[in-house]
């Protein structure tokens, strides 16, 4: 059961924890009564308990048939479209691990617009049986959609237009846009990218739980970890684990602490951070507000960014995403020659250096002027995942409304989009593009 622990961070509030605690409950009021700004795109509450069945099964039919005729499946999408399902895919299965599970290795792309990436994923996928799953509310996305060009034209050249209309899944709107228009065209079969989900809340519908099916991972668990957080959170308001979060890191912010570092000390958690910070950067980032969301990889980032964390500018605060046990520990030996000194740590296992590291580093930033606050998973595995998705999710609600934002639109991302399609010489944008042009 994941917990949250908040001793380490309360002593360095100087405004009252109940007074705080009192007004997150308000924010979570709003939330939950489906009154703040943004309550159109809410859907997410309640999905863990209410969403599609008959998709849902579909999405398990999709995977299995993924699993008996592709050995790579490429997930196409940016951000929310692929950020959460790569976070439980990496964590619950690492880059390392062979692929001889029977389940296809996942490969991402759309996620940027770089020729070099690209262009080894097709050598990547020469000779390999593979499939796609294209996401996209609009389809016209420009980083998806170029990388869906160019791989389905690969995929069709390698297997026929026949077949590789089979082999491609597009999640997409459930009625309108370019690529809902073309999957009906070519007989894609189409998974839905709910009206009222925002991208980055979407990870728990057919935006992630397909390509996470298809790792080989048991949906079922991950939703039942997610659906459990949900009734822990409803059943206690005012109370629970997402306000008590939310309600500290928004009284930190006040007293200047103005980044928020998520830490973990497991490397399967690198893409579960980068799914944090597209979250709560989204969500808060507006209006000259928010709390910026960083990351490190802990130990490897204490070599490189614990210096600053220690002894740099104080305006950091600091959660830590710990699990409390491996389940696959690793034994440390004696050596005849103890020429490293670490003979000391023989019949211990790496686990139990990592705990006292983590421990050891929790301490050194107290001392150095950090808040710490650590969320506690009993493992690394599907069910500590979902529960760990709608803790974070739920807080990052309420959050934005004691920050008085609203926590579901994304106003700003569409700046670099004018200024991209003015500079590619897109039609309709031929005045706007010699304006910057000039600029540049």
């Amino acid at each position: 059961m994941l917990t949250l622990d908040t001793t380490k961070a309360r002593p360095f509030l100087q405004a009252d924890w109940n007074e705080l605690k009192s007004e997150a409950a308000v924010a979570e009021k709003l939330l939950n009564d489906r009154t703040g700004i943004g309550n159109d795109f809410l859907g997410w509450i309640d999905l863990p308990e209410n969403y599609d069945k008959e998709e849902y099964v579909r999405i398990k039919a999709a995977a299995e048939r993924i699993r008996e005729d592709s050995d790579i499946l490429v997930v196409v999408g940016i951000g929310g479209s692929y950020l959460g399902a790569r976070a439980v895919i990496e964590a619950l299965r690492p880059s390392l691990a062979a692929p001889n599970d029977g389940w296809p290795i996942i490969y991402f792309a759309g996620n940027q617009i770089s020729s070099t990436y690209m262009r080894n994923l097709l050598k990547a996928l020469d000779g390999k049986r593979f499939s796609i799953n294209v996401i996209s509310k609009s389809g016209t996305t420009t980083e998806p959609a170029i990388a869906f060009r160019v791989l389905k034209k690969k995929l069709e050249e390698t297997v026929g237009k026949k077949e590789a209309a089979r082999r491609i899944y597009a999640t997409t709107d459930k009625a309108r846009g370019a690529l809902k228009k073309l999957a009906e065209k070519e007989g894609y079969e189409c998974f839905v990218v709910p009206d009222d989900i925002g991208g980055r809340y979407s990870v728990l519908t057919a935006v992630g739980l397909l390509p996470i099916a298809a790792a080989g991972i048991d949906i079922d668990v991950l939703m039942r970890g997610a659906a459990d957080m949900r009734r822990r959170n409803l059943e206690n308001p005012g109370k629970n684990m997402s306000v008590e979060y939310a309600a500290l890191r928004n009284g930190l912010l006040r007293q200047g602490k103005l980044v928020e570092i998520l830490a973990n000390y497991e490397p399967g958690l690198h893409y579960v951070s980068e799914w944090w910070k597209q979250l709560y950067g989204e969500s808060e980032g507006k209006d000259g507000k928010g709390i910026f969301p960083a990351s490190v990889d802990l130990t490897t980032d204490l070599h490189s960014m614990g210096q600053f964390i220690q002894d740099g500018n104080r305006i950091l605060m600091e959660t830590v995403i710990r699990v409390a046990h491996s389940a696959e520990p690793v034994l440390l030996e004696a050596e005849e020659e103890d020429l490293d000194g670490l003979n000391y740590l023989a019949g211990r296992d790496m686990d139990f250096v990592n705990e006292n590291a983590m421990r050891g580093t929790q301490l050194a930033h107290l001392d150095g002027g950090v808040p710490v606050s650590v969320v506690s998973l009993e493992t690394l595995d599907a069910y500590s995942l979902g529960e760990l998705i709608y803790f974070f999710e739920y807080a990052c609600g309420v959050s934005g409304y004691i920050l008085g934002v609203n926590p579901f639109d994304q106003p700003g991302v569409e700046s670099y989009k004018k200024n991209m399609f003015a500079l590619l010489g897109k039609p309709g944008y031929e005045a706007a593009g010699e304006a910057l042009r000039k600029r540049l």
